[in-house]
């Protein structure tokens, strides 16, 4: 196994185990970023945030 498969398993693990954490970080870091920008920007904003989530529920699934 290469050091990015360990890797790759690791981030895995930790997006399981870690993910909701992750997923509720998100949300107020795009919150605080939508007030910054007087919600101008809300909807890229949002889409940005979920694609983001995504991401971290797609490295929980990745078994190997």
């Amino acid at each position: 196994m290469s050091i990015f498969d360990k890797f790759k398993k690791k981030t895995g693990d930790l997006a399981q185990e870690h993910g909701d954490k992750a997923e509720d970080a998100i949300d107020k870091g795009a919150e605080f970023i939508d007030d910054k920008t007087g919600g101008t920007h809300t909807d890229q904003i949002e889409a940005g945030a979920e694609k983001a989530k995504d991401f971290i529920e797609d490295l929980g699934d990745d078994e190997q």
